[in-house]
């Protein structure tokens, strides 16, 4: 594969993981850090790995 291709492969799985952990933040209800998350994304990965803030009865 040349080095282009590598870097198209490489893009469409960042977006991916950034997509997949944007959408797992939302879910659990981490709004905040959902919307401040398009600016750092590494808040996404703190969001998805947070518990999720639903309490179930």
């Amino acid at each position: 594969m040349t080095t282009p291709g590598w870097a198209i492969l490489s893009a469409v799985i960042y977006l991916v993981l950034i997509f997949t952990l944007a959408l797992m933040t939302f879910r659990k209800g981490h709004w905040v850090l959902g919307i401040i998350g398009f600016i750092f994304p590494l808040l996404w990965l703190i969001g998805a790995i947070m518990p999720s803030r639903r309490r179930y009865r």
